[in-house]
């Protein structure tokens, strides 16, 4: 039902979220479903690969202390809640299409759209692996690409992915050992052989200005044992696990200035096959900020989800799922090409308020904002005769001193 609360029901209105979000009966699973289903029926816009975009966000609750399975963050004062997601986007040109999986982690688990009951809590690479089988599962009708920053830099895990027959993208740490042509050298070294072979890819974006973006490619072989770190009765434990020798292309992906100066290097670990040129593959992690462009709709450019006042993490993933719904609904609003798409986008760009920058015709957060104005405004119409609209917006003006 679209109508939003009369004012002499909103606490009654209030009230029903807070029982629906924390009723033991209503299945996060079930909530998450109709998002899921979306997702999977927007991956036939892909051209031959699915790519999905995986990554963590804090949602912090530090003064949220009616929140008692919050988890420390990223400092001891830092308390809340970690929300791990997974997000398709087309490969034709990076648009987003729909989320696949979101995790929440609290204290007592990780409370997810792949299962009803709480996981128990796993260093993040561990879960990562169980995420991308669930995700695998979900016939999206194209060969799916895992992309994740350097959180997926882990022997054993690459050795993993590889082993199960799952092509990923996965952003490498500066340090770590390889075969090279023959020779043992730190990653670093085999950068400084391919100085000379870096070639023009495209212009990019980078923090706001204009850049370019240069790429290299090599392939490198990892060997010797892999390292696991975990955590047992609060002790940090190592363990040696040996693996087979695993032969990746490393792609090398920098952007410069105007200048030539380098303003970023991403080494990129890829079993993608040779079909897939290199330039292709930096442009794909490229994309992979709009994953951080989903994470600020939810937060601080939409939804406001560190200000809600569910008090457990269950309650807060099952109205994460009903929000991503909304932001569904906008990049559905943004990728349109029917008629009626343009006039919609430029309306609600007015209704937001927000001001565009020069060549930019509308963004997601201005749509998001602009669709709640819409919607606002259809429900008092339901509510009031325009007459009586008028007359109060009448009042205003007269406040106001104007005619």
């Amino acid at each position: 039902m679209r109508r939003s609360p009369k004012p002499d029901n909103g606490l009654s209105a209030t009230l029903a979220a807070y029982r629906f979000y924390a009723n033991k009966r209503v299945g996060l699973v079930k909530v998450f479903e109709p998002v899921l289903e979306l997702t999977r029926t927007r991956a036939s816009v892909c051209k031959q690969w699915a790519l999905v975009i995986h990554d963590w966000s804090g949602l912090h609750y530090t003064a949220h202390k009616s929140k008692k399975d919050r988890v420390t963050l990223y400092s001891k004062y830092d308390l809340g809640y970690m929300l791990q997601a997974a997000l398709l986007i087309s490969d034709r040109d990076g648009a987003p299409l729909g989320p696949l999986y979101l995790g929440v982690r609290s204290n007592d688990g990780v409370h997810s759209t792949r299962r009803e009951e709480a996981l128990p809590a796993r260093p993040e690479i561990d879960e990562l692996n169980r995420t991308i089988g669930f995700i695998e599962g979900q016939k999206l009708g194209k060969r799916i690409v895992h992309i994740v920053d350097r959180q997926g830099d882990s022997l054993l895990h690459l050795r993993r992915f590889n082993r199960c027959g799952r092509t990923f993208i996965i952003r490498g740490n500066a340090v770590r050992w390889v075969e090279h042509q023959g020779t043992s050298l730190l990653l670093s070294e085999v950068e400084k052989k391919l100085a000379g072979k870096f070639r023009f890819s495209r212009k990019v974006q980078y923090k706001g200005e204009e850049a370019r973006q240069y790429v290299a490619e090599t392939t490198v072989t990892l060997k010797g044992p892999a390292r696991q770190l975990r955590r047992r009765n609060g002790k940090k434990v190592h363990k040696t696990i040996e693996g087979k020798e695993l032969a990746l292309r490393l792609i090398l992906a920098q952007v410069r200035d105007h200048e030539g100066t380098v303003l970023s290097t991403w080494r990129l670990w890829t079993n993608l096959p040779e079909s897939v040129s290199a330039d292709k593959i930096a442009l794909w992690y490229y994309w992979r900020w709009r994953i951080e462009s989903y994470f600020k709709l939810l937060k601080r450019a939409g939804q406001h989800i560190e200000q809600w006042q569910q008090e457990s993490a269950r309650a807060i993933a099952k109205r994460l799922a009903v929000a991503s719904q909304a932001c569904l609904i906008v990049w559905m609003t943004m990728q349109s090409k029917k008629k009626t798409a343009k006039p919609l986008r430029q309306l609600l760009i007015q209704l937001s308020g927000r001001i565009m920058k020069r060549d930019v015709e509308w963004t997601a957060p201005a749509l998001l904002t602009g669709m709640w104005q819409l919607l606002a405004m259809i429900d008092a119409l339901d509510q009031y005769p325009i007459a009586h609209l008028r007359d109060m917006g009448d009042l205003i003006y007269k406040m106001l001193g104007a005619d």
